[in-house]
């Protein structure tokens, strides 16, 4: 596990630094802002007409694209399986001293943060009534799904750091993971891993960046 620092971002928000790897969780020109953006904007809300929708996320890292996905379902009311992998899980008193609940000033949900972190893992859960959420403790590498999820954050650390989880084998797995007309999104759109995503299928759209950086991807099976 590496030394974690947190660091706050341009919005206010906290990020964690792996000072292991120099990378932070989130961007650093907003956390709350690129998630919002990336994860919510271009993902869960593509979904208009879905009532019900399995997400599966790599890297649930500090919990925030989870969190926010709860909110924003909150409104919407769809029917969520939430499913967070994750292989080196932030200690949970780090995790109590982020400040997402209190900046998106929701009190009622602050025990949903708590529980994202606190639970079990390899268990399902019910955050609410139409919310079942799943944390697994593996390498991403070892994943098998098939056919299972309509939409995937994929939000590891980037190319330049874990090389490795931006190849063809991983992102295959991500395919092979996605139903028929399933999505994956993320902050990165460095032009080897758009390649690397057509030539696995997907037909890949460059979406305007969150604040701070130019462009996103989304990848459509």
């Amino acid at each position: 596990m590496s030394e974690l620092e947190i660091k706050t971002t341009s919005d206010g928000s906290h990020t964690l630094l792996s000072t292991d790897f120099g990378a932070t969780y989130h961007s650093i020109h907003g956390a709350i802002q690129e998630s919002e953006h990336v994860f919510i904007k271009a993902g869960y809300r593509h979904f208009t007409n879905k009532e019900q929708l399995s997400i599966l996320e790599m890297g649930l890292g500090t919990g925030l694209n989870a969190y926010l996905t709860f909110l924003e379902n909150k409104k919407v009311g769809k029917q969520i399986t939430y499913t967070g992998i994750e292989a080196f899980p932030i200690p949970l008193e780090q995790a109590a001293l982020l400040n997402y609940c209190e900046l998106l000033e929701d009190v009622e949900s602050t025990d949903v943060f708590e529980r994202i972190h606190g639970c079990a893992f390899d268990a399902e859960i019910q955050l609410s009534d139409n919310f079942t959420f799943e944390k697994r403790l593996m390498k991403f590498e070892v994943l098998q799904d098939q056919l299972a999820y309509d939409l995937i954050y994929f939000d590891v650390f980037g190319p330049s750091t874990q090389p490795e989880l931006w190849g063809e084998e991983l992102l295959g797995k991500m395919y092979d993971a996605l139903l028929p007309g399933g999505v994956l999104v993320t902050y990165c759109a460095k032009g080897v891993v758009k390649r690397t995503l057509k030539a696995l299928g997907f037909l890949v759209e460059g979406l305007p960046g969150p604040p701070g950086k130019r462009e996103m991807t989304r990848a459509i099976k």
